[in-house]
């Protein structure tokens, strides 16, 4: 299984950026999708999620109202738009799939820098 982040840079606070995660060797759709993030000398937390379907999401406090996640089934790709970017919102930010309770497959990160 694979995961490949992408999408990731420099952007300007109040910027937007969308990420890419496009998976493979797995059955996509079989799985909900996940991104993470962390940051330098923190955790790795959770950012937002979405069901197999598409049909539900879940989004950490600190992105609510600024990230959207999606997903294509027919590209395998889980996407992560997020606007009004702060410098906060810094970190790798990580894919993950799982077809369980737990986040079984994780991505190698794309990095994210909100600076002017």
């Amino acid at each position: 299984v694979q995961l490949q982040a992408s999408g990731g840079g420099l952007v300007q606070p109040g910027g937007s950026l969308r990420l890419s995660c496009v998976a493979s060797g797995l059955t996509f759709s079989y799985y909900s999708l996940g991104w993470f993030r962390q940051a330098p000398g923190k955790e790795r937390e959770f950012v937002a999620a979405i069901n197999r379907s598409g049909g539900g999401t879940d989004y950490a406090d600190s992105v609510k109202g600024r990230a959207t996640i999606s997903r294509d089934n027919a590209k395998n790709t889980v996407y992560l738009l997020m606007n009004s970017l702060k410098p906060e919102d810094t970190a790798v930010y990580f894919c993950a799939a799982k077809s369980t309770a737990y986040w079984q497959h994780w991505g190698q990160g794309t990095q994210v820098t909100v600076s002017s």
